[in-house]
């Protein structure tokens, strides 16, 4: 699993082969960094979109998605989107939003591009972003890969109050205020508005979070749970009254679990499984961590997808050494 550092921890982390180039906004030209890598191999290869978390810019950019994309011969790239979400530019702006495109269009005036498989991958604040982009764009994507994504910002502000951690200074400098004062801009900034548009699409979204994030992490596991219910059919959703349960107890309540089951691509520390379910063109896993992503577990479910083609939730038999050294918690 991918460990996501606390706020205020500076560890830089220098991705092996992945080189900096610049993007340029179709918006107002604004210039900013990204991490890319390209294959020698001229062929259509497909495209990996790793958006970065909620503190940081494209340089915190966790390894090990661009690492297994890499390994996979895949072409990766990872935008800076204007950097953390702190400013009115950043946190899925019209201008954010646009930075992703403008970074796909990047990549394939870099490389040929298999447009039956771009990929795109969040996790934390990545997956806000991720979120929208699905919402707005899901033509775009063969699929999404989910992990402990923040769903609903206004929410969050409540929860980061009652925690006491920096996220809703750092939203009230986005959005202008808080959700009280600016609801409007709360509000276009929450990917759960927009869903809608994704569910139509059929676009395949696997959404996973650790049962004890809200607890050991920062991001209470209802927010993976709602983003599930406005993608399900509505007879598969999970009810406000069980979400409040998992989210105090950390527990799944028996009615909504057949038995807690094993995930081997989760690795051995992260592969007991609590909830697993599947809707429409969306999944949901709450499994044995926090503020945690599995790489190896997102890279073969998305690798199994095409665009325009049904979701495939079988996943490709498991290298063990694949998943021994590439779990650990996720950088806010």
């Amino acid at each position: 699993m991918a460990t996501f550092l606390a706020d205020g921890e500076d560890k830089v982390v220098q991705p092996e082969g992945l080189k900096t180039i610049e993007t340029v906004s179709s918006i107002d030209g604004f210039r900013q960094s990204a991490y890319w890598w390209e294959p020698s191999d001229p062929k259509p290869i497909p495209l990996l979109v790793h958006l970065h978390t909620w503190s940081y810019g494209y340089e915190m950019s966790d390894p090990r998605s661009p690492k297994g994309a890499m390994a996979n011969g895949w072409a990766v790239i990872c935008p800076n989107c204007r950097g953390p979400n702190n400013t009115p530019d950043a946190c899925a702006s019209e201008k954010a939003i646009q930075d992703v495109l403008d970074a796909v269009g990047e990549a394939k005036k870099r490389h040929a591009i298999d447009e039956e498989r771009i990929y795109l991958i969040g996790a934390s604040g990545g997956g806000h972003l991720a979120l929208m982009m699905a919402a707005l764009k899901p033509s775009l994507w063969a699929a999404v890969s989910l992990w402990c994504p923040v769903a609903d910002i206004a929410r969050w502000h409540g929860e980061g109050l009652v925690r006491g951690n920096g996220y809703p200074a750092m939203l009230e400098a986005v959005c202008g205020g808080t959700p009280a004062e600016r609801p409007d801009e709360y509000r276009r900034r929450t990917p759960l508005s927009f869903l809608g548009a994704a569910r139509e699409a059929a676009l395949p979204i696997d959404i996973a979070a650790g049962i004890h994030d809200g607890h050991a992490g920062a991001v209470p596991v209802g927010h993976a749970i709602r983003t599930f219910n406005a993608l399900a059919d509505a007879a598969d959703a999970i009810s406000e009254a069980d979400i409040a349960e998992i989210e105090r107890t950390e527990a799944v309540p028996a009615h909504l679990a057949a038995g807690a089951t094993e995930e081997p691509w989760y690795g051995e520390r992260h592969g007991r499984i609590y909830l697993r379910r599947q809707s429409a063109a969306t999944r949901l896993t709450l499994f044995e961590g926090a503020h945690d992503c599995c790489t190896p577990a997102a890279l073969a479910w998305l690798g199994e997808q095409r665009r325009g083609s049904r979701a495939v939730w079988e996943m490709p038999p498991l290298v063990v050494s694949t998943v021994s050294n590439e779990n650990s918690a996720i950088t806010k």
